[in-house]
């Protein structure tokens, strides 16, 4: 007998079509830079789908709006809620996780603590969940925006608030900057089973050859009779260079607003 898996994303979203207001196209580029040279590998193809334009800053202030659908977003892993503020406009915000169609929220210095508005952090109690938060005063959010995550109010000090991030890493932000109370929605989607190779494609991801598999005028890793290790003592990209344990984040000016470094998951 067959077991028919649920999808409660179904159940959760509104079936109509996107605003058209509210939707752009937007040219792929394959992986490729504005030179036509291949920056990103293994991206190609996939399904057309148009871009949601969605309000990540606080360009409504003080006027109230009702959440009148929850959409898909092709080019995110979160939901979207399409917002009708009071003066008629409308606009789409990354859905938060347990918002339901018909209720009202807002965006404003100072707001009730409750699932959807938009707040300076410096007026979020600690112990609060918030995401779609801005580095800097006014730039919009851009941090902890991917689905099921949240950030985490943990102390005020004078001007700025230490917020612990979805990686453990606790941080410093100004107290002006702005957040949305709770948690992105489509939690579930972490468990998602790709199943096919098709589907892959379908997302735009072309296949990866493993450099073991290859030629060593190809690869690093490649050569070797039947199935063999690479024969180094670390592995290496196709160009030759640490491939694994390479610090990645060099010196910023923004590494002072860091408190504690995230925590480094242990090796079973």
């Amino acid at each position: 007998m067959k077991i028919k898996k649920i999808n409660s994303a179904k159940k959760i979203l509104t079936k109509k079509e996107p605003e058209k207001k509210l939707v752009v196209f937007l040219k792929k580029r394959a992986g490729r830079n504005n030179s036509g040279r291949i920056t990103a590998r293994h991206r190609g193809g996939g399904s057309k789908r148009l871009y949601r334009i969605v309000d990540f800053g606080q360009e409504k202030l003080d006027v109230p709006a009702k959440v009148s659908a929850l959409e898909y977003d092709p080019y995110r892993t979160a939901f979207i809620a399409l917002l009708e503020y009071k003066d008629g406009d409308k606009r789409y915000r990354l859905a938060a996780d347990g918002i339901k169609i018909g209720e009202e929220i807002i965006c404003s210095e100072k707001a009730e603590i409750k699932i959807g508005n938009r707040m300076k952090i410096k007026n979020i109690p600690v112990g609060t969940m918030v995401y779609n938060i801005e580095l800097y005063p006014g730039k919009g959010g851009a941090v902890v925006r991917s689905a099921g995550a949240s950030a985490r109010v943990l102390a005020h000090e004078e001007k700025y608030v230490n917020l612990e991030m979805p990686s453990t890493e606790i941080r410093k932000f100004l107290g002006d900057c702005y957040a949305t109370v709770g948690s992105v929605s489509h939690s579930e989607w972490r468990y998602t089973i790709i199943g096919k190779a098709g589907r892959s494609r379908l997302k735009g991801r072309r296949p990866r050859v493993r450099g073991v598999a290859m030629n060593p005028v190809d690869h690093p890793h490649g050569g070797g009779e039947g199935r063999s290790p690479i024969g180094l003592k670390y592995p290496k990209t196709p160009w030759g260079k640490h491939a694994l344990g390479v610090k990645t984040r060099r010196k910023k000016k923004s590494d002072k607003y860091i408190i504690q470094r995230r925590k480094k998951k242990r090796k079973k």
